[in-house]
Order: C-alpha cells, then sequence, then structure tokens
C-alpha cells in the first residue's frame, strides 16, 4: 500500500462526503492504491450513518473505525496509525479546513527519504483572532521548551513514514505534541511545508478557551515523560537528595553555632530548637526523603506496570 490517510472525525456528517469526493479527486489519478481509515470518535450525529452510506455507494479505498464513546483526538490517531497499512500516513483534519490537494506534495516529500515526519505550517490561517492569537503564543512556547523550529505544531495535517507513526504512543491530548514525540523517539528529521488552509464550512470548532490551558498544562505533562517518564527517580532522587542537603546543612550549621557559643561564652542565647530555622531545615528533610521514596515507587511501577491503551470499538467498516 503506498498510502494511507487517516482522518479523525467527531460530529462532521455534513463535511464528510464532500471531503471523501474531494480526496478521491486527489488521489486516484496519483496513487495506484491507498486506504482512507476515517475514525469515527464516538460522534452523537449521524456521521457513522454517512460512513456506511459511503461505503455502500462503492467507495473502495474507504475504512472506517467507530469508539464506543469520545475518547479524544490523541486516541483516534492512535488507532489510526496502527490500522494504517500503507508506506506513508496522513493525517488530516474532517472538518474540510486542511487542503487534501496537499496530498501529493507531502507524500512525493516523504519518499524521498529527508524526513521522518512533515508537520503542515499553515501560515495564512483561515480562523478568526481569537483562535489565531492563543495559537501564535501556545507555538511560541513549545518551540522554546522542544527546540524544534515549527511553527504549528497542533497542525491537523502531517506526513509520517510508516514505522514513525507506528512507534509513538499517543494518549489524553499528547497530539498537540506529536513533533516533540517523535523526536523523543529517536526520529529527528521532522520538517515543515507551508499548507493552504480553508475557513471552516460545516459545522462549529470543537475547541475553545480552556484547550489552551490544558495545553500548557499537558506540555508541562509531556517534557517531564519525554525526559524522565523512562527514570523517574532521576528527577525525584535529584530533587530529594537537594531538599535533603539544604535541611541537612541547616540543622548542622545550627548546632555548630550552639558548639561555637557554648566554647566561646559558656552558654547559649537560643536552643537550636527555639528557632524557626531549624524547623525549615527539619521540613527540607522529610520533603526530601518523600521525593525520593516517590522516584523509588515510580522506578517500582515503572518496571511492574507496561502502559496499555483501552479504547473500545464497536464497529468496523
Amino acid at each position: 500500500m503506498q498510502l494511507s490517510l487517516v482522518i479523525p472525525a467527531y460530529n462532521e456528517a455534513e463535511s464528510l462526503p464532500e471531503l471523501i469526493r474531494w480526496i478521491r479527486q486527489v488521489c486516484d489519478p496519483v496513487f495506484s492504491s491507498y486506504e482512507i481509515w476515517v475514525i469515527d470518535d464516538g460522534s452523537t450525529d449521524s456521521t457513522w450513518e454517512v460512513l456506511e452510506k459511503l461505503k455502500a455507494e462503492n467507495t473502495p479505498y474507504l475504512r472506517a473505525v467507530r469508539f464506543s464513546r469520545n475518547y479524544g483526538k490523541s486516541a483516534a490517531l492512535y488507532i489510526g496509525f496502527q490500522k494504517a497499512t500503507g508506506e506513508v500516513i496522513i493525517t488530516l483534519d474532517a472538518d474540510m479546513q486542511d487542503s487534501p490537494d496537499e496530498i501529493p506534495a507531502l507524500y512525493q516529500l516523504l519518499r524521498e527519504g529527508k524526513y521522518d515526519l512533515i508537520s503542515g505550517w499553515k501560515k495564512e490561517r483561515q480562523d478568526p483572532l481569537s483562535k489565531t492569537l492563543p495559537s501564535r503564543i501556545f507555538n511560541f512556547v513549545v518551540r522554546l521548551v522542544t527546540r524544534i523550529p515549527l511553527h504549528d505544531f497542533n497542525s491537523g495535517i502531517k506526513a509520517y513514514r510508516a514505522e514513525v507513526a507506528k512507534t509513538i504512543e499517543l494518549y489524553g491530548e499528547m497530539h498537540r505534541y506529536i513533533p516533540y514525540l517523535v523526536k523523543a523517539a529517536g526520529f529527528s528529521r521532522i520538517g515543515e511545508k507551508i499548507v493552504r488552509h480553508y475557513p471552516r464550512k460545516y459545522g462549529r470548532t470543537k475547541f475553545g478557551w480552556e484547550r489552551f490551558l490544558f495545553g500548557f498544562l499537558d506540555l508541562l505533562t509531556v517534557s517531564f515523560l519525554v525526559r524522565f517518564g523512562r527514570r523517574p527517580m532521576h528527577f525525584f532522587g535529584t530533587l530529594g537528595i537537594l531538599a535533603f542537603l539544604i535541611g541537612f546543612l541547616i540543622v548542622g550549621w545550627l548546632i555548630y553555632d550552639k558548639l561555637y557559643q557554648l566554647q566561646r561564652h559558656g552558654q547559649v542565647h537560643r536552643e537550636v530548637t527555639a528557632q524557626p530555622l531549624f524547623y525549615i531545615g527539619l521540613t527540607g528533610g522529610i520533603i526530601g526523603v518523600q521525593l525520593f521514596l516517590a522516584g523509588f515507587l515510580g522506578e517500582l511501577f515503572l518496571r511492574q506496570s507496561p502502559q496499555k491503551h483501552h479504547y473500545v470499538i464497536l464497529r468496523e467498516l
């Protein structure tokens, strides 16, 4: 199989027929073999009925999966990647804001062998300022944290080599940081291509302002998992040792100061336990021990609990 298209869809019954026709107009003359995987992410409208109708209307390359409930875009992409059989996998959003006309160029760039992942850059984005401004701030912060020079991390249109897409683990809201996860998995050849972006034609956006707050929280999670997900003791143990040493030095200094006063003056102005600094040092030691134990428990869980994904699929075409 030359190409697999993976399209997460949530309540996109209106746009899917036109999107599938558009994809076929682009792909039929170019590819001898390709497949279209539409992942119905627990839609509450007639999305699945539309997919069944499209399949019945002799759409030979269409495949579809229906989730039992809405798991999110990361889950849809993960299942789509596992189902795909093409040498190149390209993702699109189902709202028709991503142009299928970009598919041949993205495929060709991947086949040249210079990239593991190509991310679309919606340079001229057809969205209101309420979406574009927070998105620019978000992408700026992610560039600083990940050190990957992409302009649009959360772009729905991306192209992958098959082995790259099948390697990364997606759950929660990890789809926003796919380039970072790809880099962490050892695939560092990440490129970018300017793509055309269209205004939304049907329905309304599924995302609100809260996604940007959650996005930054997810960035902290992903950064921690990438750096310390396989070695939690390195993070918690380091912090624990630092906290314990600070507490130990504070208490040690207070004891030394008491002995010095006894030797020099024969009396102590203030007992060690009567000084607030003593309790700060004691707290530092306790926190240090707790952090060290957290790292130790993390290592135990990591050794005994391999990560699993539990997504319930109701039907498959």
